[in-house]
């Protein structure tokens, strides 16, 4: 078990710096603003970088607390950047990559402040790459030039870093290799790269004498950065350099190596050249290696090692199968035996007879080896192809022991990244939840690196994605595990009692409880091929009568399958204060509350007498019980505290399992989307398929002909099939592919967009929708919303067949493209099924309610998940209420099919059943249809209206309809459409009567909802965490669909995203997806994380949606919005690309008037500290600000006096902390007081997201520093949330001065000076114009404006008792008249 180390600065705001400290008078606040600071920065001096701040910064050894202090006054952006040349000194150098680290370490933008200009980009580059090799550097600057490579490696979807880093790991790095013969071997083997080993040295020998010295230079400097690294790893202790910036440099350069064999464009020959240098022997053999203390070095190098032995081809970038593995793997075994057998075979023979199982051991093959002499290994080495000697720079020895582990570390067999998976545990045990791995991440602070994968841009295979996902997953599911007890046990307060040394519990927690032993109740026999019992069931019983009723219903809510934690506790002891001092924080967790054990089980059932049943980890389990018959203690007699979590936060396990499973299983992506996934490959290649549609009926996208029109600019529009100009809708599109582009070359940037035809001619051809009945439930629902000419491409795009990623800015409408998207697949592609993806319940059913609104059958609905009690419509989507629609549908159509028995004279039960039903249409209904159709045939022209009428056999029963089923002004072509419509109607009724039959065959209800999910239901809703925790038991259904849509995809994690790919069995080898359609924006929040370090060092938080825009894979940005005012939009329309408001906004008349009793339609108010008091945080990420919120209620407050609508106002706030302060504030003033009742909503801005509402009420909170509220994608969706009216509270001076922010609050910034400036004397709804004058009154302060609303609210008071009193009056005058 680790010690805890000192409180994590990048878990909490410690050491980040606050406004005082930015503006105060501290060295480097008054260097930027003597330099940069003012309106004109002054002269710059070199010597002033020294002086001012390197060597200020050296004093504090480059502490990160001054170093953020310089990233926040804009040092890299106004001074460092603007001030480099070639001539830049050193320390210029060392402090552009010092700001550089910083700002990756907090997470900011990096490339986008060095991109202009791009040469003094590569000079930069050039001159950090030399001063890594410089050995008279110190090797502290060294780390952190290192450590800007890192950060460049990772960010190759910049082409200014990626146009520098491609040449440090291109073929030309094999001139390092050991031999001419090796590098040969490789060549011959793939003849591409003979092919691009012979371009590279042309290129060489082409050059001139200065271009050959930058060639020479590339080509080496990763293998003389590996050799100094290897000399770094086995210095001898006591030399000039620090032992632990030793230590930190070898850190930060394995995880270099580690990053570039993870990507293939990376490792294609860096993989090849770290094998032949021997790394991975030459790390596990240094000194430094044996001596870590806390073993990070040897976690890196388990990682390294499982990336440099990845199953994959480095060269054609191949996944290989578990076979292809083996067989590589004993033709490696089969050379060596042979060489031993040819060449010694006096000394080898047992190992050339070997069987390859055994001969794969290390120890077996160490055995072998060791009968060699000296001489005798470095022989076999050679004839094996493996360097034996290295440049006399090298410190390490080559000797036998180097040499053996080198053979041994080529031919041993090693367990695959599947077996590696299938052994992880998902259930937490007290060893896994708190190994030092886990520990070390709740730990991180930036300095070292974490022994985790990353999320990369690209990956090798889609078995490694799945691999990384797990593990990661992995640790942020046990993250949260691990704080949830902390935090019971905190609350508990477990305490050993003397001197019976009993445990007691000075506390209490809601969410754990004191338990005794639990009673194994059953343990059922293994399954087949296993040791482990099958299932262990047990029960605990649960003291519920001391809890309140409101926890107590929390216990007693507990779900089957949820995961309850039995722990053994043994308490803090006194006497540890007086060992550390009184500072439990030094301790471990475990040590803290002094857990001896920890189990996982999953709920059973709540029996009667609070009985909880259930089911233990069966693997522990069979561990403990092996451990008892060992002479152990049973672990079960120590479990006393039973805790439980949060059921949002507790479907970890199915998730895991779920990822776990996938590993398993070589998923077969889709070949068109496959490349593009990973990261490889055209960006286009996965749109514009070969089996692209050249005609879509288009239906209801279009509003009329003039829309067509408009909706293709530059393109030529050609009526077709009979089609007039001006026709209305529906409209048939086709393409006219014409103009040929010349073939593209093979080279293509990643940022290019590329097609291969271009398309400026459309056939638009029309037809009438035929009439479906004379009922008003008969008539279609028609899309009413005029898509732009960009929404118009963004749904063509979606209903073609491929890849199509929409992003869709604030208000510009993308839930309405999906939804368009989704309805011309349904009617265009009848046999394909659509699955609906979104993040949260909320953003899935607004989508899924705007579907309901379209001409969609509601028999081919489907709503999967507990999110479905949300959606406001009158008919249920669940499973359980599709199927009893289903059966009501049942009862009503079949007593349509007896009253049209009667109409057509047919006696019998017709409608008992959907069976008699289709025996009676097939015996009456069409062939009574078949006599009217002779009839009118027959009768030919003279055919009129009264004749049609009165021959027409099914009058009788339209004898109900709403109005005379044939008027008589009607013509006979249309009253013959009038009949054919009403025999569609008829005959719909059959058919939907078909689709029940088997769910009148089928008799449970578990069949029916089965049947209704694998063969009815065509639009299949769900969530994405839905869709991981169900994945297996819908797979198993034989489930099958064509296309996902998925909204919020930029806020749903990369596996999150996958998972939905996979809920089917593969056809012919692959999953038979024709459509993903990726709606989002990757521009505001990204996907939420408990583990915040995670989310920093392993890019846990990217989503496929921003991976894909990073890699430029085509996107359509929609361009225009429709919700907010102009003004409004403005604040954030800057971020986005041409970002405009509808034209037809303008007109609606709550756009043009102001808000009322508002001077401003926005405004930023400034407000100072509130009883001398700003932010407050009393408990770890619980900020608050007293001051805010009564701010917040007293706005709201007399928003209501105004008579504004109390659901049309939202109060938001970034902090969980601030909304409940806000709400405390509400309850105690409006709650009970009928005058201004409580708002809409008060939320957090993350919970907000996709939502909106006329005005927001906006508390910031922080008045010390920005805290994460830098992140300007929160302050985007923060602000965008508002479509009339945008009022913020905050700080100026924390916000005006922040960088990323700055462009946002100079807008926001505008109206007023700081002061809420009201209008007085008008009501809601005012007739006052946007921009006019009214009489002002300026609030000084939050007790100005408490004072202003409590005599309004006096007022309001005293009218509404005068109003009250003349009512009393005049009923009392009325009651006495009469």
């Amino acid at each position: 078990m680790s010690r805890a180390a000192a409180r994590n600065p990048l878990a909490t705001d410690d050491g980040r710096p606050t406004v005082q400290e930015l503006h105060g008078d501290g060295p480097f606040s008054q260097a930027a603003r003597r330099w940069w600071l003012r309106e004109k920065p002054a002269k710059f001096s070199p010597e002033v970088l020294k002086t001012d701040f390197y060597d200020v910064l050296e004093k504090q050894s480059f502490g990160l607390k001054a170093l953020l202090i310089l990233e926040n006054l804009q040092f890299l952006e106004k001074f460092l950047w603007p001030n480099f040349s070639e001539d830049a000194s050193n320390v210029h150098v060392i402090l552009i990559a010092l700001m550089i680290n910083v700002k990756r370490r907090e997470g900011m933008p990096v490339w986008e402040h060095l991109a202009s200009p791009p040469s003094h980009f590569s000079v930069l580059f050039r001159r950090i790459l030399s001063m890594c090799i410089d050995q008279t550097l110190p090797l502290s600057i060294r780390i952190n030039l290192l450590s800007f490579i890192v950060t460049a490696f990772q960010s190759l979807d910049s082409g200014l870093v990626r146009k520098e880093c491609a040449t440090l790991v291109s073929i030309a790095i094999w001139h390092n290799l050991s031999s001419e013969e090796v590098r040969n071997t490789q060549l011959d083997k793939y003849p591409q790269t003979r092919k691009a080993w012979r371009a590279a040295v042309k290129r060489y020998d082409a050059a001139d004498d200065a271009t050959k010295i930058r060639l020479r230079f590339e080509r080496s400097w990763l293998y003389q950065m590996v050799i100094d690294f290897l000399n770094l790893m086995y210095k001898p202790a006591g030399e000039l350099d620090d032992p632990r910036e030793i230590l930190i440099y070898c850190e930060r350069f394995i995880e270099l190596l580690t990053d570039l064999d993870s990507q293939l464009p990376t490792r294609r020959y860096v993989n090849f050249l770290l094998k032949d240098l021997h790394v991975l022997t030459a790390i596990k053999l240094s000194p430094l290696y044996t001596s870590s203390e806390d073993g990070l070095i040897q976690d890196l190098h388990r990682l390294l090692e499982h990336f440099v032995h990845f199953s994959i081809d480095d060269i054609t970038g191949l996944q290989l199968s578990r076979e292809d593995v083996r067989q590589i793997h004993n033709s490696r075994l089969a050379k060596l035996q042979r060489i031993a057998f040819r060449d010694f075979k006096d000394k080898l023979l047992i190992l050339a007879l070997a069987n390859f199982g055994n001969l794969g051991q290390p120890d077996e093959l160490y055995g072998h080896l060791a009968y060699l002499s000296n001489d005798e290994l470095v022989q076999l080495c050679k004839r094996l192809a493996l360097r034996t000697s290295y440049p006399k720079s090298v410190k390490f020895p080559i000797d036998r022991a180097f040499l053996t582990d080198a053979i041994i570390s080529v031919h041993e067999r090693r367990r695959t990244f599947q077996e590696q998976a299938k052994s992880m545990t998902v259930l937490p045990n007290e060893n896994t939840l708190f190994e030092e791995s886990f520990v070390r991440d709740g730990n991180y602070d930036g300095s070292r690196p974490l022994a985790i994968p990353k999320l990369n841009l690209q990956y090798l295979t889609v078995g490694d994605f799945l691999w990384r996902s797990f593990l990661l997953y992995r640790h942020e599911a046990f993250f949260g595990i691990r704080q949830n007890i902390e935090d019971s046990l905190k609350k508990m307060s477990p305490k050993i009692k003397y001197p019976t040394m009993e445990t007691s519990f000075g506390g209490f927690s809601k969410m754990a409880l004191q338990i005794t032993r639990p009673s194994i109740l059953e343990v059922m026999p293994p399954k087949v091929g296993e040791e482990k019992p099958a299932a262990v069931r047990a029960e605990v019983s649960l003291e519920l009568s001391r809890v309140s009723p409101e926890v107590r219903k929390e216990w007693e809510s507990l779900r089957p399958d949820d995961v309850v934690f039995l722990l053994g506790v043994k308490g803090a002891d006194d006497s540890d204060k007086m060992i550390t001092n009184g500072a439990n924080d030094r301790l471990s967790l475990v040590e803290n509350y002094g857990i001896k054990c920890l189990r996982a089980a999953e709920v059973v059932s709540l029996g009667g007498q609070c009985r909880l049943h259930l089911k233990l980890d069966a693997d522990m389990f069979q561990v403990d019980s092996e451990n008892v018959k060992a002479g152990k203690l049973d672990i079960y007699d120590s479990v006393n505290v039973i805790i439980r979590r949060k059921g949002r936060e507790n479907n970890f396990k199915p998730v895991l399992e779920s990822i776990q499973e996938l590993t398993q299983a070589d998923v077969p992506m889709p070949t068109w989307l496959q490349e593009v996934f990973l990261g490889y490959g055209d960006p286009a290649g996965a749109t514009n398929l070969p089996n692209t549609p050249q005609t879509v009926d288009y239906r209801d996208t279009f509003l009329h002909w003039q829309h067509v029109l408009e909706s293709f600019p530059g393109m030529t529009i050609e009526p077709e099939l009979d089609t007039n100009a001006g026709a209305g809708p529906p409209y048939i599109i086709s393409q006219k592919p014409s103009n040929p582009l010349p073939k593209p070359s093979k080279k293509r940037r990643r940022d290019q967009v590329e097609e291969t035809l271009q398309v400026n001619k459309l056939g638009i051809s029309t037809y009438r929708l035929p009439n479906m009945g004379p009922y008003p439930i008969d008539q279609p629902k028609m899309n009413s919303t005029r898509f732009t000419p960009t929404q118009i491409k963004a749904i063509r795009s979606g209903t073609n067949p491929g890849l199509t990623v929409i992003v869709g800015p604030p208000g510009t409408g993308k839930t309405d493209v999906a939804t368009q998207i989704i309805s011309n697949i349904y009617h265009n592609f009848p046999n394909q099924r659509t699955l609906l993806i979104a993040h949260s319940n909320q953003a899935l059913n607004q989508l899924f309610e705007k579907i309901t609104a379209l001409d969609i059958d509601e028999r081919h609905l489907l709503r999967l998940g507990h999110g479905e009690e949300g959606l406001n419509t009158s008919t249920s989507y669940s499973k359980q209420g599709r199927v009893e629609s289903f059966m009501d549908n049942r009862a009503r159509l079949l007593a349509e099919v007896d009253r049209l028995a009667i109409c057509l004279r047919a006696p019998g039960a017709h409608g008992d059943s959907c069976e008699t039903a289709g025996y009676f249409h097939q015996v009456y209904v069409p062939p009574t249809w078949s006599k009217f159709e002779e009839f009118i045939t027959a009768a030919g022209d003279s055919a009129t209206v009264t004749t049609i009428r009165e021959a027409y056999p099914f009058n009788e029963y339209f004898s109900n309809t709403p109005s005379p089923m044939f008027p008589d002004d009607a013509t006979s072509e249309k009253a013959l459409e009038i009949a054919q419509g009403g025999y569609r109607h008829i005959q719909k009724i059959f058919s939907e009567l078909e689709d029940i039959h088997p769910f009148e065959l089928l008799r449970t209800p578990r069949d029916r909802q089965n049947y209704l999910l694998k063969k009815e239901a065509r639009i299949i809703a769900m969530t994405s965490t839905h869709a991981a925790i169900k994945r297996q038991d819908i797979t198993k259904l034989g489930f099958h669909y064509d296309n996902i849509v998925m909204e919020e995809a930029a806020q749903i994690t990369e596996i999150e995203t996958f998972i939905p790919l996979t809920l089917q069995k593969p056809v012919d080898s692959e999953f038979p997806l024709q459509r993903v359609v990726l709606c989002g924006d990757h521009l505001q929040n990204s996907p939420i994380l408990q583990n915040l370090p995670l989310k920093q060092y392993t890019n846990l938080d990217q989503s496929l949606f921003a991976r894909l825009v990073r890699l430029g894979v085509p996107q359509i940005n929609l361009d225009q919005q429709g919700r907010a005012r102009p003004t409004i939009a403005s604040i954030y329309s800057w971020r986005y690309k041409n970002l405009t408001t509808l034209p037809s906004l303008h007109t609606i008349p709550e756009y043009s008037t102001a808000n009322a009793g508002f001077k401003y339609e926005f405004q930023f108010i400034n407000v100072p500290d509130y009883k001398g008091c700003g932010e407050i945080e009393p408990q770890k990420h619980f900020v608050q600000n007293l001051g805010e919120a009564e701010y917040a209620v007293a706005i709201f407050m007399y928003m209501r006096l105004l008579d504004y609508p109390a659901d049309k106002i939202s109060i938001l706030t970034p902090y969980v902390g601030q909304r409940a302060l806000i709400r405390d504030v509400l309850h105690r003033r409006c709650r009970d007081n009928s005058i201004f009742g409580l708002p809409r909503v008060v939320t957090t801005v993350d919970k907000y997201q996709g939502e909106q509402n006329d005005y927001v009420i906006l508390s910031l909170v922080r008045t010390k520093r920005v805290g994460y509220l830098r992140d300007i994608r929160r302050m985007t969706v923060a602000f965008s949330r508002a479509r009339l009216g945008l009022y913020v509270l905050g700080r100026s001076e924390v916000f005006e001065s922040c960088f990323e922010l700055s462009e946002a609050f100079a807008r926001l910034m505008g109206p007023g000076e700081g002061k809420l400036e009201l209008v007085l004397g008008e009501m809601w709804p005012t007739e006052r114009k946007e921009g006019g004058e009214g009489e002002v009154a300026v609030m000084e302060g939050v007790e100005h404006l408490g004072r202003f609303v409590y005599e309004m609210t006096v007022t309001k008071v005293e009218s509404l008792k005068e109003e009250e009193g003349k009512g009393r009056r005049r009923s009392s005058c009325c009651w006495r008249s009469r």
